[in-house]
């Protein structure tokens, strides 16, 4: 089924009232912090295989370059055409050496890497993280938010508001369609998925004026979600909006323009 065809948001919020109690505590925290990184093998090999990415890189989009190349240096895709945000940075490459790692914190639960993730996310994101406002995560639809019990976006962004000045902001950026999950699509099926699918909250308007907005997200793959994101922000007057994710896919060819 369509994910734009299923409940009305009055349906799922009255489904996630229903939910009170400890789900509430859940989407906040998830419980199975099963593992500890500091003397757990499993956690060890999960990370020892990780790319972890910094400069050289695109000054757009951060996309990894293998030489270094001049201040300001744009990849092919966005010296054609340069994405709605500013500029996007990612802490590791997604790929086999993380995939494990990052899958069993987005779908697994395993929150007790968050220290560790954001430590890596601000060594990467340095460079934008400097005079940053905001730490906006990615929204989730409230009904899959249900169903995952955790948005990892705001885990992320709410962990590395401990570690910078930027103030973790939950409550600016909301998505508002049921979106289809994005991983079945190419570049422009991606784009269309995502348009239109996120809003301003009310009474988030006036904090947003002139903001220097950092949005934070789990994976970077093309972009289309953060592009949707940052398109939407700077209509309600954000004057920079800046992406960071955890981990981005670093092939060019799974980036086609």
């Amino acid at each position: 089924m369509s994910e734009t065809q299923d409940d009305s948001l009055p349906q799922v919020m009255t489904r996630v009232l229903k939910h009170a109690g400890g789900s509430v505590v859940d989407t906040v925290l998830p419980p199975q912090e099963l593992l500890s990184l500091a003397g757990d093998p499993l956690s060890k090999r999960l990370w020892e295989n990780v790319t972890f990415l910094d400069a050289p890189w695109c000054e757009a989009c951060g996309f990894p370059f293998e030489y270094q190349i001049a201040d300001g240096g744009l990849c092919g895709r966005c010296s054609v055409r340069k994405p709605a945000y500013d500029h996007a940075r990612a802490a590791m490459a997604y790929d086999d050496g993380s995939r494990a790692l990052v899958l069993s914190f987005k779908h697994g639960g395993r929150t007790e890497g968050l220290a560790g993730f954001a430590a890596q996310m601000r060594r990467a994101g340095r460079d934008i993280l400097d005079g940053a406002d905001y730490l906006i995560p990615v929204p989730l639809h409230p009904s899959r938010l249900i169903r995952r019990k955790y948005n990892q976006a705001a885990l992320l962004a709410r962990a590395l508001g401990k570690i910078t000045s930027a103030k973790f902001d939950p409550d600016s950026l909301m998505r508002t369609k049921r979106t289809e999950s994005q991983g079945q699509f190419n570049l422009r099926q991606r784009a269309d998925n995502v348009r239109g699918a996120f809003d301003i909250r009310p009474g988030a308007m006036d904090r947003l004026q002139g903001a220097h907005v950092i949005l934070i997200d789990d994976v970077l793959t093309t972009g289309a979600t953060l592009e949707a994101c940052a398109r939407t922000l700077k209509k309600a007057g954000a004057r920079q909006v800046d992406g960071l994710c955890l981990a981005r896919v670093a092939k060019a060819a799974a980036l086609p323009t």
